[in-house]
């Protein structure tokens, strides 16, 4: 145990560098598995959902690719429990062989069109099994680094997980482009997308191989060797008011805000860029790769300045910035991103007059729903195209318009149609209003010609820099709010609710506003409005603490 024990001159040995070497490349491969749903997101929704909607397809792919994030706290509950019992080593190599299979099996199952609905019950099943094993993860390895981490250098030392998570991002990214270009957008998009997933065996197999050569924490080894480690962690965690008060504190005022700024500035930002702007998924991709790079190193600064400064500071502060300034970055993406869009919504804005009350809300999670009404049929075929528009109340029982600059064009009702009447209604009406936005200069996807990428890089940077600002320093503040024989559990249920629940469903929250009211920036609402409660609410009630000492 000597190459693992604490260096009390703070200094690097080689027992450190292998704690957070292991730990962080076993998160690295745990993140890419988890990484590549996300990024698939549009395409598993074609194949596992074919029997919904285009918009319901998108939505109901990121659904389930939240219903991942929603089972976390669970995860948490159960990994932290054997974590502050057990062990932090076992529990999180049982996590990384639980996430490595599910997304394997991923991999290999069939598509809506062979199992039907079973395909995506099987879906849903395995994003469970990783949202569970996920939750199981982060806390195990926060707090074996930051248990190995010598005082005065656990923000640092547990910067070096934080780095991880992008990494995983980058890396899915690296693969996801290589299959697409080595295939082909067509093969790729018909079955090579399953090969990243099918990858993600031989990742596992290096996982496990590097965290079987880890020891026990050393704190957690002393505890138990005194007999002071937790018989009920659960109880001690979440049955006594002042320690549930602090998990709420951590909640609230720490990482529900850290999640939102860290989901919009990569997953949202990557999904706004293909689905709003319409710029090539492989463009995209790239450009989301590059501000990572640039912005990556920032980890590790934002992790060693917390130890100078605080915690507290950097992580409300990156809240604070991003909430003030999300509205004009995405505009500047959209700027530099798909002009023809900015100058056709300038010059030519579209406006859906219509009677509110005869107005769905557009989301068909069962593909039974039938938007007939003529305020339907209008803002659905906007949603396809990704037009955004502005909404105008109209006399009850009026017949919905779609103004678009100067031109109005009728909708119709549906209700009355058979099926048959419907579809040419609809083609017709799809076929006018397609004449007419592109009149307006509308496009129908980005031009390259048009793009500034050094720019879009630049504002992609500066979202993953907030990004840095709120995680670099997260896990060193979870861990050093609460006593050993408790922490596994008690800073996994926070950070995993947070980032589970407030940052999984960002992207999800984020489109259905988008659909429901039109803006291609109204979705931003909901990141904005948790990073500013985070901030009041940290700022307020929770303390700094990195003088603490952890080993009680």
């Amino acid at each position: 145990m000597a190459t693992t024990a604490v260096d009390t001159r703070g200094s690097l040995d080689t027992g450190h560098r292998r704690v957070i070497l292991a730990s962080s490349l076993g998160t690295v491969f745990e993140w890419y598995d988890f990484y590549l749903y996300g990024s698939l997101a549009a395409l598993i929704g074609k194949h596992f959902f074919t029997g919904l909607n285009e918009t319901s397809q998108f939505i109901f792919a990121l659904l389930a690719f939240a219903a991942g994030f929603a089972v976390r706290p669970f995860g948490a509950i159960v990994f932290g429990r054997l974590g502050d019992m057990i062990g932090r080593k076992y529990t999180f190599l049982i996590t990384i062989i639980i996430m490595g299979l599910s997304t394997f099996l991923v991999g290999v199952l069939p598509g809506y069109e062979t199992l039907g609905v079973a395909a995506p019950t099987l879906l849903i099943a395995l994003r469970l099994l990783q949202g569970l094993a996920l939750g199981g993860e982060y806390g195990g390895a926060a707090t074996y680094v930051a248990e190995h981490a010598p005082q005065g250098k656990r923000g640092l030392y547990t910067s070096f997980i934080q780095i991880t998570a992008t990494f995983g991002l980058f890396l899915s990214l690296l693969v996801i482009l290589g299959t697409r270009l080595g295939l082909g957008t067509e093969t790729f998009d018909a079955w090579g997308w399953r090969i990243p997933f099918l990858i993600s065996s031989l990742l596992l197999i290096v996982s496990v191989y590097i965290r079987m050569q880890l020891h026990e924490s050393p704190v957690f080894q002393q505890m138990k060797a005194e007999g002071k480690h937790s018989k009920a962690p659960l109880t001690e965690a979440f049955g006594q008011w002042k320690n549930l008060k602090l998990v709420i504190l951590a909640l609230l005022g720490a990482t529900a805000g850290q999640a939102v700024v860290w989901y919009t500035g990569q997953f949202y930002a990557l999904y706004f860029l293909t689905q709003s702007l319409k710029i090539d998924a492989t463009t995209a991709n790239l450009l989301i790769a590059a501000a990572l790079a640039i912005g990556t190193p920032f980890f590790v600064l934002f992790g060693w300045l917390s130890d100078r400064i605080g915690r507290k500071s950097i992580v409300l502060a990156g809240c604070l910035l991003a909430a003030l300034t999300y509205f004009p970055i995405f505009k500047g993406l959209t700027h530099y991103g798909n002009p023809a869009i900015e100058q056709a919504a300038a010059t030519s804005p579209v406006k859906v007059v219509a009677d509110p009350q005869a107005c769905s809300f557009q989301f068909d999670p069962v593909g039974k729903s039938k938007f007939t009404s003529s305020c339907d049929v209008a803002k659905s075929a906007l949603a396809k195209k990704g037009i955004p528009y502005s909404n105008i109340t109209a006399e009850r029982g009026a017949i919905a318009e779609v103004k678009i600059g100067d031109q109005t064009i009728s909708s119709f009702e549906g209700g009355s149609l058979d099926g048959k009447a419907f579809a040419d209604q609809s083609k017709a009406f799809g076929t006018q209003l397609a004449a007419a936005l592109k009149t307006a200069g509308y496009p129908e996807k980005a031009d390259p010609a048009q793009q500034n990428n050094l720019m879009l890089v630049i504002l992609l940077a500066i979202l993953v820099l907030y990004v840095t600002m709120v995680y670099g320093p997260i896990a060193a503040w979870l861990v050093e709010m609460f006593p050993t024989r408790i922490r596994y559990t008690s800073m996994s249920l926070p950070y995993h609710i947070g980032n589970g629940w407030f940052g999984g469903f960002v992207p999800t929250i984020g489109f259905m506003l988008v659909a429901w009211k039109g803006d291609i920036y109204y979705g931003l609402w909901y990141p904005i409005i948790v990073a500013v409660a985070t901030f009041f609410i940290g700022l307020l009630f929770l303390r700094e603490t990195k003088d603490v000492d952890i080993r009680y």
